[in-house]
């Protein structure tokens, strides 16, 4: 069973996975509510520390996360100390448990459930499967099975996983526009776009649908990146967006390391899998990869960093932040990313740390039901911000 990087979200019950730095690229979409069969993850595992082979597919959040090192967290106002108006804002969630889905293969028949478990998701320890059989959390048919059970072929195994702690995430977004067919909400940095890597409920797409239950995200943004993110609130809307997106203007802001020498960068290196120590292997820049273009300009240069506009006509996972160190800019506090747009030589982070800074601006599209011109705009936070109400003081690229 083969991960998909970029899935489309769909609902609470078939969540999806692997958090990126920009929006999800037209080109792997699906619409919401159309997953591939889920799969069971691993709950032993920091996260995003899963290869891309492994088990991770849409309808499987992975492992209960570990925190970022402290090593890798900005001197920025994602680590400054909180005052109580977001202390408010924040809490752990125990959420209700989840369950995770996998259909046997013909290849894998005649393996008991101990050897399969123990063999396709290596994940967890022989002996940590033995235990949730016991437990009877393995279940065929919603009856709990043996270790020693043999599985046949077009079996259905599902995991009951109990309910876990989440870590704690900022717990509200800003609202930018609402109609009877289309949100765009504004989402903070360091709350998940959607389920994945030990976060279930703690995420932005079940506060939206706490209130807008009809709401599907068009497309996703990394954990650490603040900003835009549009919601269909028909099927009939989800689908005639996901045929504009690629034409659509999507535009960001990030704070880069190193002072720009041109005013504008027109950026297409290639992306595609490199090797990560830890992930196996992320999407980084590769001269066997996909076809990717940015389009950066300058808007104001500081005594070590550049603050860049960033427009993204492809939609590649991680696009900007690999598009900017590609050019010898990555972004200011990126755990992972690092000159030449490769994972960082020594002790590369995962893709959800946190710690760089980069915002979803700005999104110009045609209405889908009147036609208009809408555009939507998500304020920046201070420190993307120059000569403008809020700007944060110059920073520097050690922030």
């Amino acid at each position: 069973m083969t991960a998909h990087p970029e899935p489309n979200p769909a609902s609470p019950q078939t969540p999806a996975t692997s958090p990126s730095g920009v929006a999800t690229p037209p080109e792997t979409a699906s619409l919401p509510g159309v997953l591939p069969q889920g799969a069971l993850p691993p709950d032993s595992l920091p996260p995003d520390s899963l290869p891309q082979d492994a088990l991770t597919q849409p309808g499987t959040p992975p492992a209960a996360p570990l925190q970022a090192p402290a090593s890798r967290r900005p001197e920025s106002s994602a680590s400054r100390p909180l005052n109580q108006r977001e202390r408010e804002a924040r809490s752990l969630v125990f959420n209700a448990g989840y369950i995770y889905r996998t259909v046997i293969d013909p290849q894998r028949a005649g393996l008991s459930a101990a050897q399969y478990l123990a063999t396709d998701f290596p994940h967890s320890t022989p002996t940590e499967w033995q235990a949730r059989l016991a437990r009877g959390e393995v279940r065929i048919g919603g009856e709990p099975i043996a270790a020693e059970r043999l599985l046949r072929a077009g079996e259905q195994v599902e995991w009951h996983r109990p309910g876990w702690l989440e870590p704690e995430t900022p717990r509200q977004f800003g609202l930018i526009h609402l109609d009877e067919h289309l949100l765009a909400v504004d989402k903070p940095s360091g709350l998940p776009t959607l389920p994945g890597a030990g976060y279930l409920d703690n995420t932005l797409l079940a506060l939206v649908q706490a209130q807008y239950p009809e709401a599907q995200p068009l497309h996703r943004l990394g954990r650490a990146t603040s900003g835009l993110v549009l919601f269909a609130r028909t099927p009939e809307v989800a689908a005639t967006v996901s045929r504009q997106w690629p034409q659509l203007r999507k535009i960001y802001r990030a704070l880069a390391q190193g002072v720009a020498t041109q005013d504008e960068y027109h950026i297409t290196t290639p992306i595609g899998p490199q090797p990560h120590p830890r992930l196996g292997t992320v999407h980084a820049a590769h001269p066997g990869g996909k076809a990717s273009q940015s389009a950066a300009r300058v808007l104001a240069r500081f005594a070590s960093a550049t603050l860049f506009e960033v427009e993204i006509p492809t939609g590649r996972p991680h696009q900007i932040r690999i598009h900017l160190a590609s050019i010898g800019h990555p972004l200011v506090g990126d755990p992972l990313y690092g000159a030449g747009g490769l994972p960082l030589a020594e002790n590369p982070g995962l893709p959800g740390d946190p710690g760089y800074h980069l915002h979803a601006h700005r999104l110009d599209l045609p209405h889908p039901v009147t036609g208009s011109s809408l555009t939507l705009i998500a304020p920046p936070p201070p420190e993307l911000r120059w000569n403008e109400p809020g700007s944060a003081e110059a920073p520097s690229a050690t922030a």
